[in-house]
């Protein structure tokens, strides 16, 4: 039957969620959320099971609410399924939910949109509370003028130049259009700048990119969002921002 899991990680010590050649093998340092979530089912059940996830995260890239697919044969109900693969798993990776998902459910293909948080820290000290989980960058950013060139990044756009030049939809000449519901950025008394980002789906490093595009907005600098978008050269956006700010906030279905 199918089980839709709800998943949460730290993906600090993770080469990403996909799996990759070697990373079920002891000894060789390649770890994937995948083969973790994979191994921990096996110990459990007995059953090779593929995990299929709703995105690709990078290496570094955290996440709190990635939705993964499983088909599995087992009389252990969802609660007790969850119970034992979380005693099995890593304490930096865990299993929110389980419920039965129908048939027809994909966690890519099915959902509307999803929603990823970058978090920069910006302020003129690092706190190793939170190095983890931010960009730390200590000059200082305009918010006003970064909000104003993230309205221009909503709606339907042709997102080529916000798209990493080794992507396979460019190798595949695939399309880039892709559309953006909602940008929002505050930055609280914490110093840390919270940009969430809403879309019906991402290109490969698309939502860091676009916050280096932003950043570089609010440094004034940098070529407008709009000539960016009509040229279509990634050269043009800013630079790919790390892996550590970004989130997976969730995905709605």
């Amino acid at each position: 039957m199918n089980k839709k899991l709800l998943i949460a990680y730290k993906g600090t010590n993770y080469n990403g969620f996909a799996r990759q050649k070697g990373d079920k093998e002891i000894g060789t340092n390649i770890k994937t959320i995948s083969a973790e979530l994979e191994m921990a089912i096996l110990k459990i059940t007995r059953q090779n099971v593929k995990v299929i996830g709703a995105g690709r995260t990078d290496a570094g890239v955290h996440a709190m609410g990635q939705v993964c697919l499983i088909n599995i044969d087992t009389k252990i109900n969802n609660y007790g399924l969850l119970q034992a693969l979380n005693n099995k798993l890593p304490k930096d990776i865990v299993i929110k939910e389980i419920e039965d998902a129908p048939i027809d459910f994909h966690p890519t293909f099915s959902s509307k949109f999803k929603m990823y948080r970058y978090q920069i820290l910006n302020s003129k000290v690092s706190c190793p509370f939170v190095a983890e989980f931010v960009y730390y960058f200590p000059h200082n950013l305009n918010i006003l003028l970064m909000k104003e060139a993230s309205n221009k990044l909503i709606g339907t756009h042709d997102f080529k130049a916000f798209c990493a030049s080794k992507s396979n939809v460019l190798q595949k000449g695939t399309s880039t259009i892709r559309t953006i519901f909602d940008i929002k950025i505050e930055k609280g008394e914490d110093d840390i700048i919270k940009i969430d980002i809403c879309g019906d789906g991402f290109l490969y490093n698309m939502v860091r990119i676009i916050v280096g595009t932003l950043i570089d907005a609010g440094l004034n600098r940098g070529m407008s969002v709009e000539e960016i978008i009509e040229k279509k050269e990634r050269k043009n956006a800013g630079k790919t921002a790390p892996a550590s700010g970004l989130i997976m906030v969730g995905i709605k279905y």
